[in-house]
């Protein structure tokens, strides 16, 4: 992986993706990406009954790019969407119905229409909602897409309270655990034979296994018991969710897949026996480590004895970094103009320094008195770990363009060529002067 992303580093400079120009990019290593989606499929194909279906949908708003969906369509991976935009970069990928689940907390009476008219799962969020399904539903008893239900089984919170989706007050599901909801929840599978699918994302960022799989086997026994008072088995699927966290900390992939699901079947045997289809909903753990952003130092300067790098990659790319830096570390690397690793400074090649962004507030810092090889003007600064949510959470703070972002392949055979592809174009500034309202540039003006 380190070497790969050396390589690449160089090439990207030496093939002009970066430079005075274009001063940002963002690159994905595909090979560590293919990787990632191959350790997934092997993880559950160990533990899973032999022939019991498995959906392994990517959850688009970690990398809403419809190269990178594609590329893991290839892998055999579908995808979870959250809203029309991503069902819409979904299809455009090519990704089939079949394999698209649809989970959002405020889908409207058309979104629900749609996805049922497509053929696309889905998993209501709340009893309102399974209201409008109902009367979209009617008396069908086998509607066109599988439909579930999503319950919050109420396991407890992770340490980034933002990113815990199981606490007792989360906004996601029903409150399995608030009074007479447990048994809301089997009376209405009951009432609804239509349903057959219940759906749990218990972890994300900072959420241990352990709590993961406790939320896994809350809906697990749920099932079973919904089965039990229908007299069939009504419910022949369990969309597990995602969120298995990512290391930042080092190149180490660690956890793994393999480790969950082997958690998971210790936990929650009787999931993996061949009674239920499978779905998960991973994200984050699968593109993160393939994914960096590299930007140039424009100036480098001190203040108050504190040496600043002032890059071209602040909060418009790493919003959480920059906001929360606690719970979002990222790693920085340090290389000169020709993208060589930058070695310098004190005795172990290291001075304390600020990386800046190109933001105009003063939080806009990407690290803080970070150890480094002193930078200078015309240097290049590496956020690692970067694959997932850094591409496609655009923060559009002083209307700075969303970057260029490249895939590479740098498995040659001769170990020194680079090729790219694009998954998307820099922005230009014409493109943000239109979506800034150019066309109705005197629409206010005319208001009396």
């Amino acid at each position: 992986m380190a070497a790969r992303r050396e390589q690449a580093v160089r090439a990207a400079v030496e093939q002009g993706l970066l430079g005075p120009d274009q001063p940002v990019v963002g690159l994905l290593d595909v090979a560590g990406i293919r990787a990632a989606a191959a350790e997934l499929r092997a993880a559950f194909e160990e533990v899973v009954t032999p022939g019991t279906p498995v959906l392994h949908a990517f959850a688009v708003k970690a990398a809403a790019l419809v190269p990178v969906l594609r590329l893991l369509a290839d892998e055999g991976l579908g995808c979870e969407v959250a809203s029309p935009g991503e069902l819409a970069l979904a299809r455009a990928a090519g990704v089939t119905p079949d394999r698209i689940v649809l989970d959002s907390p405020a889908k409207t009476p058309e979104e629900l229409r749609e996805a049922l008219d497509l053929g696309i799962a889905l998993n209501a969020d709340n009893p309102q909602e399974l209201d409008r399904l109902g009367a979209l539903v009617g008396d069908r008893a086998d509607p066109p897409a599988p439909l579930g239900l999503r319950i919050n089984p109420q396991v407890g919170g992770g340490s980034i309270d933002a990113m815990s989706t199981a606490t007792a007050t989360s906004k996601f599901g029903v409150a399995l655990q608030d009074p007479g909801a447990r048994e809301w929840v089997v009376r209405t599978f009951a009432e609804r034979p239509w349903l057959t699918r219940l759906h749990a994302h218990v972890g994300s960022q900072g959420c241990p296994l352990e709590l993961m799989a406790a939320g896994i086997r809350v809906a697990y026994e749920l099932a079973e018991e919904i089965n039990g008072a229908v007299g069939r088995q009504q419910i022949d699927a369990l969309d597990i969710g995602g969120g298995l966290p990512v290391n930042f900390a080092s190149d180490e992939i660690t956890p793994g897949y393999r480790e969950y699901a082997q958690l998971l079947r210790t936990t929650v045997p009787g999931l993996f026996d061949g009674r239920y289809k499978l779905v998960t909903e991973f994200g984050r753990s699968l593109l993160a480590k393939s994914g960096l952003v590299l930007a140039r130092v424009e100036y480098a300067k001190s203040a108050g004895g504190r040496l600043i790098a002032v890059t071209h990659a602040g909060a418009q790319l790493a919003t959480r970094t920059v906001f929360a830096p606690e719970a979002w570390p990222l790693r920085v690397t340090a290389y000169d103009a020709e993208g060589r690793p930058k070695a310098g400074g004190s005795s172990d090649g290291q001075v304390p320094q600020d990386i800046a962004g190109p933001c105009c507030f003063a939080g806009d810092l990407v690290a803080r008195d970070r150890p480094l090889p002193e930078l200078a003007a015309g240097d290049l600064v590496g956020l690692l770990d970067t694959g997932a949510y850094y591409f496609s959470n655009h923060f559009a703070y002083n209307s700075l363009p969303r970057p260029g972002i490249y895939g590479f392949d740098a498995t040659g055979s001769t170990g020194d060529e680079v090729r790219f592809a694009t998954v998307r174009k820099p922005q230009t500034v014409d493109e943000i002067v239109i979506e800034s309202g150019a066309a109705h540039a005197l629409g206010l003006s005319r208001l009396r």
